[in-house]
């Protein structure tokens, strides 16, 4: 067990050490067990792991890439080992069901490959001869990161920003999200086990002040956030003036998913339950926004379709990740999580919404929160609304007239993460991805599980055009162009 010894510990230069700032405390979100018990690093230690990562930076950065892709390759390799292990300790700290963690642990893995796979072809050294003599394109690393974690995927998504960091030869200060410091701790640990040279990641703990600490050090060349607009914005902020700091933001949204023409009721539910509920509704890129076009020739099998989602849902478990069978849908990530949830519905419904279908519980518990259909009609929801993102099992029902007026509903927000079109022509689609601002689009499948081969970032108030998945590697570097007569 890896977190025997070790759970309540940050890490410094590949040193334990107790944390000397506010108690940090995680809990099981299923039965409110401790999963992790430990303090929140000190503003000193902050400064300490930050002077850790830029003492290490020289020698990691003259570190060849093949030498670091073989430390990644390593990492992947001890993660495989203890699958199981991982899977299990995101269920504990977050709620998952166990598929869901499993799911998540092995795009952890595979994250592996696909980054040095990436990395090769848009990273690798560039040399042409010219009559100029010879062009040389090399990279250079940026210098000491930190990486702020989000806590729905603790493992695959900070992965997803140290991974590539580290292959470009920068060193990392990793700060888990405050609600899951424990498997952040169990990434560290694999990453020492796999051979990564003390001090090229560190980790320290804790919450705003934490992740402000590291922020404000003049050291810090690069900050990587995944998480809410808010969270995102303030960090935006907090660096106005910093130009050499090199700012990534991951961010959620508001996501559309517009039923034009389903020619397969069952089909078109099935797709709209799994963007809307997956992982508790849990994941950035879920839909949030069910726009479906009630007139004309597609009237008839759009109201068949959305009648078999609401029996869908109707229908959905919602348990505990021990139940047996496993349920449809666990619980979100903390009693107060539900409770902003509910005051959510509660304030849709005193505007004129009304539950048009909900899940059935299996069992009483806090964090369980039941994913419900919200039909907006009789609120007064239009085009030039306000909006805002919530994280969880909740889908608006919306309906308009014609495939000109969902798009418009589906351009009315300030966010660009995920959108989707169920049915149409190849014709609709195109006119769809061009005309909704959308950093993920998607057509005939769910909105969420995204490829990891492909781009992963938004527009808009999700992100600042720094797309992670197969394209993070083009930020964790800097291009140093080179005319060379020997």
């Amino acid at each position: 067990n890896l977190l025997k010894a070790t759970v309540d510990m940050l890490s410094i230069r590949g040193t334990d050490i107790a944390g000397s700032g506010p108690p940090l405390v995680s809990l099981n979100p299923a039965d409110g067990t401790v999963v992790y018990d430990g303090r929140s690093a000190g503003c000193d230690q902050v400064a300490a792991a930050i002077e850790a990562a830029a003492d290490a930076l020289p020698l990691w950065a003259a570190t060849s890439v093949d030498d670091r892709a073989s430390v990644l390759r390593q990492f992947a390799r001890e993660v495989s080992q203890r699958r199981e292990d991982l899977a299990s300790l995101i269920t504990r700290e977050i709620g998952k069901l166990p598929s869901d963690a499993d799911a998540e642990v092995a795009a952890t893995i595979a994250k592996i490959d696909i980054t040095i796979d990436s990395h090769a072809s848009r990273r690798g050294q560039q040399v042409t001869h010219s009559a100029q003599g010879i062009t040389q394109v090399v990279y250079r690393p940026i210098g000491p990161i930190v990486v702020l974690g989000p806590y729905n995927f603790p493992a695959h998504l900070p992965g997803g920003h140290i991974v590539p960091a580290i292959l470009a030869g920068n060193t990392v200060v990793f700060k888990p999200s405050e609600l899951a410091p424990a498997v952040g701790r169990w990434l560290v640990d694999v990453w020492h086990l796999a051979g990564l040279p003390a001090g090229v990641l560190n980790l320290i703990q804790g919450g705003v002040e934490a992740a402000s600490h590291a922020i404000d050090d003049p050291r810090t060349a690069g900050v990587f956030f995944t998480g809410s607009h808010r969270a995102g914005q303030a960090i935006h902020r907090r660096l106005a003036g910093r130009v050499d700091v090199l700012l990534a933001l991951e961010m959620g949204g508001n996501n559309p998913l517009v039923l034009l023409a389903a020619e397969d009721p069952e089909q078109a539910s099935e797709i709209i339950v799994r963007s809307a509920f997956a992982s508790a509704g849990q994941r950035c890129t879920c839909a949030r926004r069910l726009i479906v076009v009630d007139e004309g020739p597609y009237r008839d099998a759009n109201r068949a379709t959305v009648e078999a989602l609401l029996r869908r849902v109707q229908n959905l478990r919602v348990g505990l990740p021990t139940d047996l069978p496993e349920p449809d849908v666990g619980p979100v990530v903390s009693e107060t999580a539900a409770q902003k949830l509910a005051a959510q519905v509660l304030q849709w419904q005193s505007a004129g919404a009304m539950v048009a279908a909900s899940g059935r519980a299996t069992v009483s518990c806090s964090t369980l929160m039941e994913p419900m259909v919200i039909d907006v009609d009789q609120m007064g929801v239009s085009d030039d609304n306000d909006d805002d993102e919530w994280f969880g099992p909740l889908l608006q029902l919306h309906r308009v007239q014609d495939f000109d007026a969902a798009i418009k509903r589906a351009r009315a927000t300030r966010f660009g993460l995920a959108a989707g079109l169920i049915g149409g022509t190849q014709i609709d689609f195109e006119r769809f991805r061009r005309e909704v601002p959308a950093g993920v689009v998607n057509w005939n499948v769910p909105l969420v599980g995204a490829s990891g081969r492909l781009p992963f970032g938004g527009l808009g108030d999700s992100g600042n055009h720094r797309a992670a998945g197969a394209t993070a590697v083009d930020f964790c570097s800097d291009p140093i162009a080179s005319l060379i007569r020997p």
